[in-house]
């Protein structure tokens, strides 16, 4: 199963404890790249282009839940908080 990576108008929340800032992502990249080398042999990657990228899993840090993720709009500038979201001042 692969998860939808966020833009910038939405993030994920894990539907099951509200949490939306700790995650722990699986990610398959598969990438190509011109690397260049000194005489010393030390390289310096110099330009990369992806050529695949997928989230293969999105874990909440916090609950330990993979199948409770979903990706949500982001609040804008001034927007209220949902009544929801963890540590939320009244």
């Amino acid at each position: 199963m692969t998860a939808a990576i966020p833009d910038s108008t939405h993030r994920w929340r894990c539907a099951h404890c509200g949490n939306l800032t700790r995650f722990d992502v699986v990610r398959n990249r598969k990438s190509t790249q011109f690397w260049h080398l000194d005489l010393s042999g030390e390289p310096t990657i110099e330009s990369e282009q992806v050529d695949a990228d997928v989230v293969e899993l999105v874990r909440c840090r916090w609950c330990n839940k993979d199948d409770a993720i979903e990706v949500i709009e982001r609040p804008g500038p001034g927007d209220p908080l949902p009544e929801d979201v963890p540590g939320r001042r009244p």
